[in-house]
C-alpha cells in the first residue's frame, strides 16, 4: 500500500510505509510548508500553535492531551522533525472518527482484530523514534480498551497475562501441602515418642510394684532369712499361740441312723486362714467327776456345754460356741445355698431304698453336684469295714462345700441361718453364727481353707508328736489328754470270720467311753463270744463291756487278759453288731 494523505494545511505529507509489531501504521514524512493537525474529537483542524507547550505525548486521562506514536523498529533510528507544529496522523483504515464523548465521532478501529469498547480513544501524535519503555505497574482498567496507534507505555493489558501476580500457581499449593505434610509427620513422630516414653515409665512403675509386692509377700510368709512376720500363715513362728482365732464346734446328729460326728470350724484372723478340724469319736476326754470318757459319749451324756469345756481342756483351745446341726437342718442348709459341688470318694446308695441294683444316690467322681438329701447321705455314709474316720472326712467335705456356696456377706449369711429356724445354743446367736460363717465362706472361696484330721492314738489320747501339727499350729493349743489309766482299756480279738466286726465293736466301745485296743484276728472262728477279766476289781467293768457290745452276762468270765488291757473280748459268731 502506498497511499498518501494530505492534511491540506501544509506542504508536508505522510506516506504509509508499513505496520509495526503491534499492528500500528508507520508513516514517512514528506516535507511541506505547513502542517495542520486534525482533532478527531472535535472534527476540526488546529493550527500550528495550538499544540505548543503540550509536548508530543498524549495523556488520555488528562483530557485533550496528545500521545506520540512509536516508529517501526527497523534497526535504524527514524529522524524526528520538529516544525513547531503537531502533525496529525491520518486516520487508518476503519477509523471513522467516532467521538465516544458525544462529539459526533464513530467507533475506532482495533488493529488486533477486535472491536474496541466504547470509551474515550486517544489520538496519535506525530511520529517519533521508537524508544523501548518498561511496562508500568499492572492496573485493572475500569473498562478494557485498545486503540489504534496506542503507545507501548500506555498499552492496556489483560489481567490473564499476569496470572503469576494475581493468582497463586499450583506450585505454591504444592509447597504448602508439603510443608503441612512434613509438619504433621513431625508431630506424629513426636507424639509416638511421647507415648513410648509414657509406656516405658508405666512399665517401670509396674515392675517396681511387683518387686515390692513380692518382697512383701516373702516377708509376710516368713521366707526371707532373718525376717519374719509376727503372724504368718505357716504358723511356724514362736507367736503362733498368740494368734487370734475364732472357734465354733459343730455336732452333726444323725437322726435317722444314730451316732454323732464332731468338727471344729476355725477362723484364724491373724493369718487369714480358715480350717475344719475333724475330731474322732474315740478322742479321750475328762468328765466332770474326773473320770475318763470319749467324745462320742460326752456328746450324748454331757450335752453341748459339757463337751465344749472338755474339749477346751484337752486341746487347750477357747471354743466360743456350739452349733448342733441335725441331719434335717443340714439338708435344708445345702438346699438354701443352692446345692454343693465336691469330689466324692464312694458310691452312696439311697438310704430310703433297700433294693439291690438301684442306682446310687451319690456317684463317686470329681466335681459331683449334691442336693440336700444326697449331701446328708454322703456325710453320714460309712461303708462296710471302714473306720469312723472315713465317715468323718466325708462330713468335713460337705461342710467345706457348704461354705464355698454360702454368701460372704454377713447379713445375707445371717438370713440363711435364720431361715433354718434352728434352736441354737444360747452362747451362739443367729447374728454371731451368720457373721462367723460369712468370714469362713470368704476364705473358702479364696482358697485359704483346709481340712485336717486330729490324730488320735488307739487309746484315744494325743501324743505330742502326732498332734502338734494340728493342736499347736491350727488350734494354737497344747495337748492335755487324760492319763492312760483313767479309762477302761478293752482289747478286742475278732473270731467271727467277718473282718468288719472289729471296727463295729470299736465304734461301740469308743462311744461308750472305753479305750479300744486292737487284739487282731483269731486263727479260727468261735461260736460264742467271751469277755474276760483277770482282776476281781475289773469284773464289774467286764460286765459293763458285755452289755455295751450286746452280749449276755454269761459271756463274762475270769481269764487271761491281753497286755495293757483291763478287759479282753473275743468276738464269736453270736456277736450281732449294732446298726450304728
Amino acid at each position: 500500500m502506498n497511499d498518501r494523505y494530505d492534511a491540506g494545511y501544509g506542504s508536508d505529507q505522510y506516506e504509509l510505509v508499513g505496520y509495526d509489531e503491534y499492528g500500528q501504521p508507520v508513516y514517512r514524512q514528506i516535507p511541506a510548508q505547513q502542517q495542520q493537525t486534525y482533532d478527531p474529537y472535535t472534527g476540526q483542524g488546529q493550527g500550528q500553535g495550538q499544540g505548543q507547550g503540550q509536548g508530543y505525548g498524549y495523556d488520555p486521562y488528562a483530557g485533550g492531551g496528545q500521545q506520540t506514536a512509536p516508529a517501526y523498529d527497523t534497526g535504524q533510528q527514524a529522524p524526528v522533525y520538529d516544525t513547531g507544529q503537531q502533525p496529525t496522523v491520518p486516520p487508518t483504515h476503519g477509523y471513522d472518527g467516532y467521538d465516544p464523548y458525544g462529539t459526533g465521532g464513530q467507533t475506532a478501529y482495533d488493529p488486533y482484530g477486535q472491536a474496541a469498547t466504547s470509551g474515550r480513544q486517544p489520538r496519535v501524535a506525530e511520529q517519533t523514534a521508537h524508544i523501548p519503555q518498561q511496562a508500568g505497574p499492572v492496573r485493572e482498567p475500569a473498562e478494557p480498551r485498545q486503540a489504534d496507534g496506542q503507545g507501548e507505555g500506555e498499552r492496556d493489558y489483560n489481567t490473564g497475562q499476569f496470572a503469576f501476580v494475581e493468582q497463586p500457581d499450583g506450585d505454591s499449593e504444592d509447597v504448602i501441602d508439603w510443608l503441612n505434610f512434613t509438619e504433621n509427620r513431625t508431630e506424629r513422630r513426636e507424639e509416638a515418642k511421647r507415648r513410648a516414653r509414657s509406656r516405658m515409665i508405666a512399665l517401670v512403675v509396674v515392675l517396681a510394684l511387683v518387686a515390692v509386692g513380692g518382697v512383701g509377700y516373702l516377708w509376710y510368709a516368713g521366707k526371707i532369712p532373718g525376717l519374719s512376720s509376727a503372724g504368718t500363715k505357716s504358723g511356724t513362728t514362736t507367736s503362733a499361740a498368740a494368734q487370734k482365732r475364732d472357734v465354733v464346734v459343730v455336732h452333726l446328729h444323725n437322726t435317722g441312723g444314730g451316732g454323732t460326728s464332731t468338727v471344729l470350724l476355725v477362723d484364724n484372723t491373724t493369718t487369714k486362714q480358715g480350717s475344719t478340724v475333724l475330731l474322732p469319736n474315740s478322742l479321750a476326754l475328762t468328765d466332770d467327776d474326773g473320770s475318763t470318757t470319749t467324745l462320742a459319749k460326752s456328746v450324748d451324756d454331757d450335752g453341748s456345754s459339757g463337751t465344749r469345756d472338755q474339749l477346751d481342756t484337752v486341746l487347750g483351745t477357747n471354743i466360743e460356741g456350739t452349733w448342733r446341726l441335725d441331719t434335717p437342718y443340714l439338708q435344708n442348709l445345702v438346699e438354701l445355698v443352692g446345692n454343693i459341688d465336691i469330689d466324692t470318694n464312694a458310691d452312696v446308695p439311697d438310704p430310703d431304698t433297700k433294693k439291690k441294683g438301684e442306682a446310687p444316690l451319690v456317684h463317686q467322681g470329681k466335681d459331683q453336684t449334691l442336693s440336700g438329701k444326697a449331701a446328708v447321705a454322703y456325710a453320714t455314709y460309712r461303708a462296710s469295714g471302714e473306720a469312723q474316720n472315713a465317715q468323718l472326712e466325708r462330713f468335713g467335705q460337705v461342710m467345706q462345700g457348704v461354705l464355698r456356696k454360702m454368701s460372704s456377706d454377713a447379713s445375707a449369711a445371717t438370713t440363711t441361718v435364720q431361715t433354718l429356724a434352728q434352736i441354737l445354743d444360747p452362747s451362739l446367736t443367729d447374728k454371731d453364727l451368720g457373721t462367723f460363717l460369712a468370714k469362713l465362706a470368704d476364705l473358702a472361696k479364696g482358697g485359704d481353707y483346709k481340712t485336717a484330721l486330729l490324730p488320735v492314738q488307739s487309746d484315744g489320747t494325743l501324743s505330742a508328736e502326732t498332734s502338734s501339727s494340728v493342736v499347736k499350729d491350727v488350734l494354737g493349743g497344747t495337748a492335755k489328754s487324760p492319763s492312760a489309766g483313767s479309762a477302761v482299756r478293752v482289747s478286742v480279738q475278732n473270731a467271727t470270720g467277718v473282718k468288719d466286726d472289729t471296727e463295729k465293736a470299736r465304734v461301740v466301745l469308743v462311744n461308750g467311753g472305753y479305750t479300744f485296743l486292737e487284739g487282731g484276728t483269731a486263727a479260727t472262728t468261735q461260736a460264742a463270744s467271751k469277755v474276760l477279766y483277770s482282776d476281781a476289781a475289773d469284773k464289774e467293768n467286764a460286765t459293763e463291756v458285755a452289755k455295751t457290745l450286746g452280749l449276755g452276762t454269761g459271756a463274762v468270765q475270769k481269764g487271761t487278759v491281753g497286755s495293757g488291757a483291763d478287759v479282753s473280748v473275743v468276738l464269736g459268731q453270736d456277736y450281732k453288731p449294732s446298726s450304728s
